[in-house]
């Protein structure tokens, strides 16, 4: 009798480009061409409401990935990610509105305006780490912070700045239906690279400096090139982002970009998982949709007995202030690498099943 053909029990690879590659198994790859056809397909169901979330969480998502690389793939802390987030709001707003520069070509421009910022602010991350680089980027995040309240050349000051909407070879993209693809082709384009860049000789020295920066400089890897690099990469990314964010908006101000909004990057990262790609998208999602859980929930209690009891309908709408606090405990104890730690866990229970353990 033929003996069946032997497959291998289990998840062999054996080259680092097998263990690197974005879609591991063909399945992987369709899931996700059929991911991206369903999300070009979201605004024919979706309200404008809903794609404006959406448009949200594809814009912190961009942030938040800038703010891993740097963080979660290279140990170097920044409290000051929101200041370049505004950079490059005003810095798109400055560029379409002074010079003319179209819109679509304004939002790269100002990325790259925003990097040599980083970079400038970065240097220091050559010589200092920890709690110590922590405090020069706060220190980064008050001096632009000043500079946004009193550059009313670029900013337009404390009255701030009205962003044109965005516009591609004529044509106005400005409601909710045409932007969300404008934030999807930038979201895709930019995961994509931050995917590819981590796999490269450059994404594994971040992910070296991270783990032991002694080793790695005893490795011979340059220990003041990749810090600064990653600070220019992560500023490019909050800066497209918030250019981003302007020009949907259309307006900008100096009173929006402040240290909670670096705390809220910080908790999306942390949620999401650090160091993951796709943890920052989905850790965005988690920060935009919970306000939006919670207010439910509020509507909810109202509708019911208890919505007679004053102490508690407030009592829930100051909770909804305390959420994000709460949720960085909450993951920080029960389940510190993230929700993308967790789908790699269910992904492989059904993998395995029935014989997961």
């Amino acid at each position: 009798m033929a003996l069946a053909t032997a497959r291998p029990c289990g998840d062999f690879r054996t080259s680092y480009a097998a263990d690197k590659t974005i879609f591991p198994t063909r399945g992987s790859l369709i899931a996700a061409l059929v991911g991206i056809l369903a999300l070009l397909a979201l605004p024919l169901v979706l309200d404008r409401y809903g794609l404006s979330l959406l448009i949200y969480i594809g814009i912190y998502g961009i942030g938040a990935l800038g703010l891993n690389l740097l963080t979660g793939c290279t140990g170097q802390i920044s409290l000051g990610h929101a200041a370049f987030f505004g950079f490059g709001a005003f810095g798109s707003t400055w560029l379409s509105n002074k010079f003319g520069v179209p819109v679509a070509l304004a939002i790269p421009l100002a990325g790259l305006m925003t990097t040599v910022v980083g970079i400038v602010v970065g240097l220091p991350a050559a010589r200092i780490k920890g709690l110590y680089l922590a405090i020069a980027t706060l220190a980064a995040q008050y001096i632009l912070e000043d500079f946004f309240a009193r550059a009313e050349w670029f900013s337009g000051g404390a009255a701030g700045a009205h962003a044109r909407p965005y516009e591609l070879f004529g044509f106005r993209l400005a409601g909710e239906s045409a932007y969300f693809y404008v934030v999807l082709a930038h979201l895709v384009v930019l995961y994509v690279f931050a995917t590819n860049l981590l796999r490269t000789r450059d994404g594994r020295a971040f992910v070296a400096v991270r783990d032991h920066y002694l080793s790695a400089e005893v490795m011979g890897i340059d220990l003041t090139r990749y810090k600064v690099l990653a600070f220019g990469i992560s500023t490019f990314y909050a800066a497209v982002a918030g250019a981003l964010m302007a020009h949907y908006v259309g307006f900008v101000s100096s009173e929006s970009i402040n240290i909670l909004l670096s705390i809220q990057f910080f908790a999306m990262i942390i949620i999401g998982g650090m160091g993951s790609v796709m943890g920052s998208l989905m850790g965005a999602a988690f920060m935009v949709l919970m306000p939006e859980g919670l207010e439910l929930a509020v509507h909810a209690l109202r509708s019911t007995s208890w919505g007679d009891i004053p102490q508690i309908v407030n009592g829930l709408a100051f909770a909804k202030e305390a959420a994000v606090g709460l949720a960085i405990v909450l993951f920080l104890i029960f389940e510190p690498q993230g929700l993308a730690h967790r789908w790699r866990l269910v992904k492989a229970y059904w993998k395995l099943y029935p014989f997961a353990h």
